[in-house]
């Protein structure tokens, strides 16, 4: 890459954090007195940590979601279309079941936001490395099979709820949507620490992407223990996934919006700029997203409905914008 197309890309990134820096102000500032100091104080009390919450969810699903579609090779795939999100509901419906919305697991907020990251990022990453495997990384039957597991995955939890008792299923259904309202600081802060930790552990893999995307046989044959990586990025991918759905609830189809405007907007294969850009995406879509749902529709619908219709809509689009190729 010539060193007028990184200046662009760094210029774009500039312009992107700028549009994320105003969806942000304009998310904490819209509607409230600067002038009276301590209603302002209680508008930032209630809208900073959801501001944070927005910020977290984007690089985590972001960074997680580039990596993945290197991993696997192919752009249009996302950790949700190969089950995640069904996996979390699941896993969290299960727990409400066999341990009851009143047992500590269900009311301590952090104990839940514990066992749903440790019990998915277990499950998920078992699970899909073994389906890469067996299928050696073919993307049809990877997609196949992330088809089946999702079905599999909401037909376990359909029948739970159904014979759960309906208290129980009343306390259940707010989670299984993605809302940003009611964050736990405390969760928050954990995340923050959860996805330095797992940034810090793999950045020897992370600084490989690049070669890594050159395929496995070039990348054995540059030194890189191919396997080794592919299994510590998908536990990274796996927690990263399993931080965002836990703190937030299961968003679809975020990761791939996010993921393919940055890959078309910057056209590079550095994955630095590529995380950067996605993860600002991320931020402005989220904000500026939730901004509207506030302001405009009074909260009658949440924000993971337009994000869910849109990535479907932007998900034909590039199926068949692939096609014509």
């Amino acid at each position: 890459m010539n060193t007028a197309a990184i200046r662009s890309n760094r210029r774009k990134l500039l312009i992107l954090a700028a549009l994320a820096l105003i969806c942000a102000a304009g998310y904490l500032l819209v509607n409230t007195d600067p002038a009276n100091a301590r209603l302002f104080a209680y508008s930032m009390k209630i809208r900073a940590p959801k501001l944070a919450a927005m910020a977290v969810t984007a690089v985590s699903i972001g960074g997680a979601s580039i990596v993945f579609q290197s991993v696997i090779n192919n752009t249009i795939v996302t950790p949700c279309l190969l089950g995640m999100n069904a996996l979390y509901t699941l896993i969290h419906t299960a727990v409400v079941f066999f341990l009851g919305s009143a047992s500590v697991v269900a009311t301590n907020a952090n104990l839940a936001f514990g066992v749903d990251v440790v019990l998915m990022g277990i499950a998920a990453t078992v699970l899909y490395s073994w389906i890469f495997r067996m299928t050696r990384h073919n993307v049809l039957y990877v997609l196949l099979v992330g088809t089946v597991l999702t079905s599999f995955f909401g037909s376990i939890q359909t029948t739970l709820t159904r014979v759960m008792d309906p208290n129980e299923y009343d306390s259940l259904l707010s989670s299984l949507v993605a809302s940003f309202s009611n964050i736990n600081s405390e969760i928050l802060l954990f995340s923050v620490l959860l996805l330095a930790g797992v940034a810090f552990a793999l950045r020897r893999e992370l600084a490989l992407l690049d070669v890594l995307t050159l395929g496995k046989d070039q990348a054995i044959n540059l030194g890189v223990d191919y396997d080794r990586c592919i299994r510590r990025l998908l536990l990274g991918v796996a927690l990263c996934i399993a931080v965002a759905t836990a703190m937030v609830g299961p968003i679809s189809f975020l990761g791939l919006i996010i993921a393919n405007l940055s890959r078309q907007l910057l056209r590079t294969y550095r994955h630095t700029q590529l995380i950067a850009g996605s993860a600002l995406f991320g931020m402005a879509v989220l904000v500026g997203g939730q901004l509207i749902v506030e302001h405009v529709y009074s909260y009658a619908v949440p924000v993971s409905v337009f994000i869910t219709v849109g990535g479907g809509l932007y998900f034909l689009y590039l199926l068949l914008a692939r096609k014509k190729v």
